[in-house]
């Protein structure tokens, strides 16, 4: 029944599209998408997608096809601002923003990008409308992950242009730009972000809430908060937490100069955040911390 729904849909849709002035020459085409979902992957540069995707049933996964994605792609320049690369390079993509509507996702919906070493990144539908990121599928001619130097397939996200659109005290809106993706998800925004929210009576605090957006934006793509957020460093949101709560100092120059505790760390520093902005990410981490360790609960 599911299938037929989405078919139903898909094909409404089009039609809809088809007639519509505004329609993009590939927007029928990304919209066909849905109809080529299927159960199982038959190769491994499949995407594989879930989440709230029209017709398909909660908690099931689909795939698509590098072919299918190929023949939905536009092409476009990335400009060396994107932050992937150093000078403009021709590409295939898909807007993402074309995914999440011609997959008939609810506008409270976020879309989570999961990659192949287990980094994972958040993009909100103010992100999207801010930055309109595109899911790369060909680079200077030759499909993601096709040549033996090419280590951003199977897929890869990336911006035409990108320009900050915010500063939360010395953070600067960063593009969010993973290589190696493996798996979109389509989830509730609020529940995908309200797992991270600052705890206690004083969640709602100038501070707490300045660090909650600088962890949902850098940290969150890396740590983990039970099952939500990203696995690449093993290191879980309740370990920060711990760290934020007894040993401030030690947290403080971690995240500033991350080699310096740890020369076999893979963490990006940020020597940008001052003392400021250091408060307010330590401030809220111990939000987490439970009461007898310097936790707000």
């Amino acid at each position: 029944m599911g299938a037929v729904r989405g078919k139903q849909t898909v094909t409404l849709l089009a039609a809809l599209l088809a007639v519509s002035g505004a329609a993009r020459p590939n927007a029928v085409q990304s919209a066909a998408l849905l109809e080529k979902l299927h159960a199982a992957p038959a190769s491994p540069s499949d995407l594989a997608l879930s989440g709230d995707l029209a017709g398909v049933p909660r908690g099931e996964m689909r795939y698509l096809t590098r072919d299918d994605l190929l023949a939905a792609s536009q092409p476009m320049i990335i400009s060396p601002d994107d932050g992937n690369f150093k000078d403009a390079v021709k590409v295939r993509a898909i807007p993402l923003e074309d995914l999440t509507r011609d997959f008939g996702v609810r506008p409270t919906d976020m879309l989570i990008a999961d990659c192949k070493d287990k980094y994972q990144t958040h993009y909100t539908r103010r992100y999207l409308a801010d930055h309109h990121p595109v899911l790369v599928t060909e680079l200077d001619g030759t499909p993601l992950g096709e040549s033996k130097d090419d280590d951003y397939g199977p897929y890869m996200i990336a911006h035409r242009n990108f320009k900050p659109t915010l500063k939360i005290l010395a953070h600067e809106d960063e593009p969010q730009i993973p290589w190696g993706v493996v798996h979109l998800e389509f989830r509730n925004e609020a529940t995908v972000l309200g797992a991270i929210a600052p705890r206690g009576p004083h969640a709602g605090d100038a501070a707490l809430q300045a660090g909650f957006q600088i962890a949902q934006q850098n940290c969150f793509r890396c740590h983990n908060y039970g099952p939500e957020g990203g696995l690449k460093s093993g290191v879980a949101w309740t370990v920060l937490a711990a760290l934020a709560a007894n040993s401030p100092d030690f947290f403080t120059a971690y995240v500033r100069d991350p080699k310096s505790k740890n020369p076999n760390t893979r963490m990006t520093a940020s020597p940008e955040y001052d003392s400021a902005t250091m408060a307010a990410l330590i401030a809220y981490f111990r939000t987490f911390a439970p009461a007898g360790q310097g936790g707000s609960h």
